[in-house]
């Protein structure tokens, strides 16, 4: 995997002229795109064909959680939108990951495409062990990423969306195959802003990372390209 095929660039904005241009503008810096709730919220289908058509791989971030039923029909209703990879949460449990594992399997066949990575979120990244307390979960952080890790993996998620400070807890508790998607990533000299488990892009792939999800350090950027190309370098630095 070449250095920038790590990186995912998360799009913040809801405007989806100003996001096909970015994302046209990033091809060949980046290994794909990030589109999220809000952006899906506002544009659907046509908003991420738009996105799409520049080009590059897609990481459609809607983390699905309900009853199996309902998540299966989600995903069937995405599918043909070619997404290399989505999101849903593992606290769904068994059950649910099983299904939308196979959902997954199932939609691609019919539609003639390759099956998208799903991937499992743990505890997000604005989330610290006191939010978990608050809503009942009494052990650390990296334990229950651990967990939800070796989880995920036994009921077939091709990986897991986890912070830095947890990529080699999931690494050893899903074994070797298992993607490790890792968002609350910022270069040396970023703003934190609302993510509380942090990590330079070089430190996270060190410890493991497959991908890593970047916003606000490419997309603010003066020239965004540069950007996303100044870190592929260090990633190419950090593998040397």
């Amino acid at each position: 995997m070449r250095p920038s095929d790590r990186i995912f660039c998360a799009l913040d904005t809801t405007d989806t002229w100003e996001a096909a241009a970015l994302a046209a503008r990033l091809k060949g810096t980046v290994g794909g795109i990030k589109l999220g709730l809000e952006f899906y919220c506002a544009n659907g289908a046509d908003g991420f064909r738009r996105v799409a058509s520049a080009g590059l791989p897609i990481f459609l971030d809607l983390k699905f959680h309900d009853i199996p039923n309902t998540v299966a029909g989600a995903i069937r209703a995405v599918a043909p939108l070619g997404p290399k990879l989505f999101t849903i949460h593992t606290q769904g449990g068994p059950d649910m990951m099983r299904r939308a594992a196979d959902t997954a399997g199932e939609a691609a066949e019919k539609h003639g495409l390759e099956k998208p990575w799903v991937i499992g979120v743990s505890i997000l990244t604005s989330m610290d062990k006191s939010d978990l307390a608050a809503i009942g979960v009494k052990d650390s952080v990296s334990d229950q990423v651990a967990r939800l890790a070796e989880l995920a993996a036994k009921s077939g998620l091709d990986g897991l969306v986890c912070s830095p400070k947890e990529i080699a807890r999931a690494r050893a508790a899903a074994g070797p195959g298992f993607k490790l998607i890792v968002p609350g990533i910022r270069p040396d000299g970023s703003a934190v802003g609302d993510q509380k488990r942090v990590m330079t892009p070089k430190e996270a792939v060190d410890e493991g990372a497959d991908i890593l999800v970047i916003g606000r350090p490419i997309t603010q950027a003066a020239d965004p390209a540069a950007a996303a190309a100044d870190i592929a370098q260090s990633l190419d630095m950090a593998t040397a």
